[in-house]
């Protein structure tokens, strides 16, 4: 019994600590790595793409974000990626929703991509974490040789306010 009275209070506790990592008024700020092959589309022979991130918590589980994007695909010109999106958590365990939508150039080539992604903030502290995600984006310009599944692992910061 005293167990179970011992779970009870530290799975609050966690879920208690938790919420306040994700609360309004927090400043957003990741960088990724993408491709090593950990991405898939039916133009892409490997590549190697980093993203930055920024973002704001508007509301208690719910960011705006804003990135920025390079890849650089094996025997093609590199690819500029810049889109706008949102992030929501669910029940404040570090895992989250996101959907955006991307803007993207290369030579010869500009496409609009919305996106769709999942992933975990897992905390190594109080502001740092560590953002496995599985994203898809669906190219609007040619689905079969464009659309992109895959993973990203990137390092988040989240500034606390004042």
């Amino acid at each position: 019994m005293k167990k179970r009275i011992a779970f009870v209070l530290a799975a609050l506790a966690v879920s208690l600590a938790s919420h306040a990592q994700f609360e309004q008024g927090k400043v957003y700020l990741g960088a990724s790595l993408s491709g090593l092959n950990l991405s898939y589309n039916g133009s892409d022979k490997g590549s190697l793409g980093l993203q930055a991130k920024g973002g704001y918590l508007f509301a208690d589980d719910l960011m705006a974000t804003g990135q920025v994007a390079y890849e650089k695909q094996h025997d093609l010109p590199y690819r500029l990626t810049l889109g706008v999106g949102a992030r929501y958590y669910i029940v404040q365990n570090g895992l989250y929703l996101g959907a955006s939508v991307n803007y993207r150039h290369a030579t010869g080539y500009n496409d609009i991509l919305p996106g769709v992604q999942v992933g975990y903030a897992f905390f190594l502290n109080r502001t740092v974490t560590i953002e496995p995600e599985i994203y898809y984006d669906q190219s609007f310009k040619n689905h079969r040789d464009y659309s992109t599944v895959g993973l990203r692992v990137g390092v988040g910061v989240y500034l606390f306010k004042d």
